[in-house]
């Protein structure tokens, strides 16, 4: 993705034991970059939010073991507090065991050289399946746009699944910027995401710099919209995906998936395989869904016009009890289908192991 005209991964190798990300908590008043230098230092980034995103979460957790490999420190330890930062995202998990996996054999005078390769090949395939559910979802864009004869194609997302949340291009959002780039007419209406906003401050931000006409919206708004016509497809990113193709998704997304269902808009997930889950198939009862603090729901941070800076406020009656569930599970029968870098799969068993009949014959 362009920044001011500059291509930028969301993390890279900056130089021989420093990885460089874009800081995250810091959009959209600032876009600032942030070194990482131990493998501490990496969890700390992907717990408190730095970077955040499925696909990143886990090309964070490659890279802080490259990190470890660095410091020649105990890598099962270092892989064990790097999972304990983030429960429901499965690419977390998938990334540590590849790397594990690649250091098991390796010798120690190679160990932090295979790191650094494995942890970038996990990153170069991250963007390459992220360009590649682009292209696919494309086509659902097209079909739309024909239909519509040349009227913008009205996309819903939720939370932030576009290229911050991956290496580059993302998930929800790279059909739209496929089909933007194409010449497609389109527009997004994009969901604030309370309480971290990351639709207002993460989804906008791209948007906007990709010059992609977008409005945000109160998250409770995508239902009436719906209700009038005024989407036509929803999009949605996915932290994990059970073999039976429910999504686990930001808090909100299933009210999303139910308005859908209620006024015939089709509802797609889209998510690389490193997402899916072939061990679990109900995703309400097996999934661990994070709950975050509760301050994150008591307050609101933003830019304040009169004093010229990021201000955090209270909104609640002080001492107010909080709850702060981070993600939802949308369940499969409300999911038309589940794009991959693979293709369209539908949301069962049997669709989702069809696409990938290889790994799982």
């Amino acid at each position: 993705m362009n920044v001011d005209g500059k291509h930028y991964r969301t993390i890279w190798l900056d130089s021989p034991g420093c990885v460089r990300i874009i800081d995250q908590a810091r959009l959209p008043h600032e876009f600032a970059l942030l070194d990482l230098r131990t493998p501490d230092e990496m969890a700390a980034a992907i717990r408190n939010m730095n970077l955040r995103g499925a696909g990143l979460i886990g090309c964070a957790a490659a890279w802080g073991m490259y990190l470890a490999a660095v410091e020649d420190t105990d890598l099962p330890a270092a892989a064990a507090r790097i999972q304990a930062t983030r429960p429901t995202a499965k690419n977390l998990e998938w990334a540590l065991e590849r790397m594990q996996k690649a250091l098991a054999t390796c010798t120690p005078a190679n160990r932090v050289e295979t790191a650094r390769r494995e942890a970038q090949a996990i990153t170069d395939e991250d963007a390459d399946f992220s360009r590649r559910m682009g292209q696919h979802g494309l086509e659902l864009i097209r079909e739309i746009a024909v239909r519509k004869s040349g009227q913008p194609v009205n996309v819903l997302t939720h939370c932030n699944a576009g290229w911050l949340a991956f290496v580059d291009y993302g998930t929800a959002l790279a059909p739209v910027y496929a089909a933007f780039d194409a010449g497609i007419p389109v527009h997004v209406w994009v969901d604030e995401t309370r309480p971290r906003n990351q639709g207002a401050a993460l989804t906008a931000w791209e948007l906007g710099h990709h010059r992609v006409p977008h409005t945000l919206i109160p998250d409770n708004a995508g239902g009436h919209l719906m209700q009038h016509g005024l989407v036509d497809i929803v999009f949605v990113g996915c932290d994990r995906c059970t073999a039976a193709g429910d999504v686990a998704n930001k808090i909100g997304t299933y009210l999303k998936a139910l308005a859908a269902r209620d006024n015939g808009v089709p509802f797609y997930a889209v998510l690389p395989s490193s997402t899916i889950d072939w061990s679990i198939e109900d995703g309400v009862r097996e999934i661990v869904i994070e709950e975050r603090g509760a301050e994150e729901v008591r307050t609101v941070t933003g830019w304040n016009d009169a004093a010229g800076k990021v201000a955090t406020v209270r909104i609640c009656p002080e001492g107010t009890p909080a709850a702060n569930y981070g993600f939802d599970v949308t369940p499969a029968r409300l999911v038309t289908g589940i794009l991959t870098e693979r293709g369209l799969a539908p949301a069962t068993p049997e669709g989702l192991r069809a696409l990938y009949a290889d790994l799982h014959p």
